[in-house]
């Protein structure tokens, strides 16, 4: 599924954590509007990129409100 990246930073030892998001429209100005929210987005985010449903990786997640829209559908 296409996704773009938010990066929360990790403190107190905490790692940094990677949370994809479902973009929607196209990005604008360094702005990507995102499907759990109609006025959050992702400044500056990355490009879109094929995000598996499963991750494997360490500290990444999906917004879980991304992905209950997503499997609605």
């Amino acid at each position: 599924m296409l996704a773009v990246s938010e990066r929360i930073d990790g403190c107190n030892g905490i790692p940094d954590q990677t949370i994809w998001h479902k973009p929607v429209g196209r990005m604008v100005d360094e702005w990507q509007n995102i499907a759990c929210s109609a006025t959050e987005g992702i400044n500056s985010p990355w490009v879109k990129q094929n995000v598996p449903i499963r991750l494997k990786k360490e500290h990444e997640a999906w917004c879980s409100d991304c992905l209950n829209l997503v499997r609605q559908r």
